[in-house]
């Protein structure tokens, strides 16, 4: 029990002296460098939604696999507003936001999209904090080896990244509980 808490807290002060302190906590597009940097991994699809129709936006060209092993390509997602809820299975502030995440993914389906996104901990440790926290209403990357939490900065757990229908970065930060999130959602399904 000791060294798997000592494993990922050691990883994360590694990453955070790496990447300089400093919160993620503002409504500027700090997620633009990483929309404009190469795709986290080459998306089979990458320029094309699903149905090769329209364009997909930077931010969406990246492929993954969800905590239950299913193939997850981020295309799909676009044209619609979307979440993305970086979170890690032993983080006590990703339990407490939970709940709200998964009511706004329930109040906005069909409507945005709400993806998580966890790191920082092994596969079984994700799958339990899916189930144990009841978010398995919405999908939820295993991204173990940080590759999307690389492309959107991120440095740190607990973090919310808003993306418009056009993969634009809208917010990028923590909110307390995951209170405010459908605030930061609504004006972009109008």
């Amino acid at each position: 029990m000791r060294a798997r808490l000592l494993f990922p807290t050691l990883l994360a002060a590694a990453a955070l002296s790496l990447a300089g302190c400093g919160t993620q906590d503002n409504d500027t597009p700090s997620g633009a460098a990483a929309a404009a940097s190469p795709s986290a991994s080459g998306s089979p699809s990458a320029g094309r939604d699903g149905s090769g129709s329209s364009a997909v936006p930077e931010a969406l060209r990246f492929t993954g696999t969800t905590v239950d092993g299913k193939p997850f390509d981020a295309a799909t997602l676009t044209g619609k507003p979307t979440v993305l809820w970086f979170w890690a299975p032993w983080c006590p502030t990703c339990k407490a936001q939970g709940p709200e995440t998964a009511r706004v993914a329930a109040e906005f389906e069909g409507k945005a999209n709400v993806i998580g996104v966890a790191g920082l901990d092994k596969p079984q440790a994700m799958k339990d904090f899916v189930t144990d926290t009841k978010v398995d209403t919405f999908p939820n990357l295993s991204d173990e080896a940080g590759e999307i939490w690389k492309k959107f900065e991120i440095t740190q757990q607990s973090v919310y990244v808003v993306l418009d229908k056009d993969g634009g970065t809208v917010f990028t930060g923590s909110l307390p509980a995951g209170k405010g999130l459908a605030d930061k959602l609504s004006p972009l399904v109008g």
